[in-house]
């Protein structure tokens, strides 16, 4: 595009997408008369998955408009928490975020995780037939046309990811209640039931039980449960401050 220009300043959150931006805020950007804002916003890098209203000299419109000269942009985030319509609120997310995903299913967040590549467009398929939200750091990912809905992550800390995630959507939180390993449902279960999953230690030492329905794998509280508890626990907590 090499026309006449518009004035876009971005939310300080977006600023991340367009480095050029990063110190006044803003930017220039060149229109052709045909493109909508929409792409003008993601030529210069912003995944629209991260913007909320776009404003043309303080009048809201819809990514469709087309821009004119002198006109002057402001690109605001998206509203949290964020409402997304239609299914039950449910991830999918990429092989990326292994970490996230098992700490999204310790606290009972429908997710799905891909383990090994399987490639954008698949990804982006699965997206939209099972109506999931994406979410992804890879931002050439997220503009892809056939997703149904998705979010960047921000951070490479899961510590933070989970934070922004759970501040974001808000899901439901039920702990203890899916698998980490393949986001089936528990049961409760004996230990008869899971016997052939069980050391000799664990057999004489634990009593209480839970079995995947999906993978069939046991679970009960070792070694690592206490850290399990303070991720739940601290996650339970922010729920509950953000209302």
């Amino acid at each position: 595009m090499n026309g006449p220009e518009i004035h876009v300043e971005f939310a300080p959150e977006l600023q991340v997408f367009v480095p050029r931006a990063r110190q006044a805020g803003s930017v220039r950007a060149a229109t052709d008369g045909f493109s909508s804002l929409g792409h003008v916003i993601e030529s210069l890098g912003v995944p629209l998955t991260e913007v909320g209203a776009l404003l043309v000299d303080g009048c809201e419109v819809p990514f469709a408009h087309v821009p004119t000269a002198g006109e002057s942009v402001t690109v605001r985030t998206v509203t949290r928490p964020q409402k997304v319509p239609g299914a039950p609120l449910r991830f999918l997310l990429d092989v990326h975020l292994g970490t996230l995903a098992r700490r999204l299913r310790l606290l009972g967040v429908d997710t799905a995780y891909e383990s090994t590549d399987i490639g954008d467009p698949a990804l982006a398929t699965r997206s939209a037939a099972e109506q999931r939200v994406l979410l992804s750091r890879d931002r050439g990912l997220l503009r892809r046309r056939e997703l149904w809905a998705g979010a960047f992550v921000y951070s490479t800390s899961p510590e933070e990811q989970l934070r922004d995630v759970l501040d974001r959507f808000r899901p439901e939180l039920l702990p203890w209640t899916r698998c980490t390993a393949c986001n089936g449902l528990l049961r409760k279960a004996t230990k008869d039931e899971v016997a052939d999953q069980l050391k000799h230690g664990t057999h004489a030492t634990y009593d209480v039980f839970a079995q995947c329905t999906a993978c069939g794998r046991a679970y009960w509280k070792g070694a690592h449960h206490e850290q399990l508890e303070a991720i739940v626990e601290r996650a339970l907590e922010e729920s509950r401050s953000n209302g």
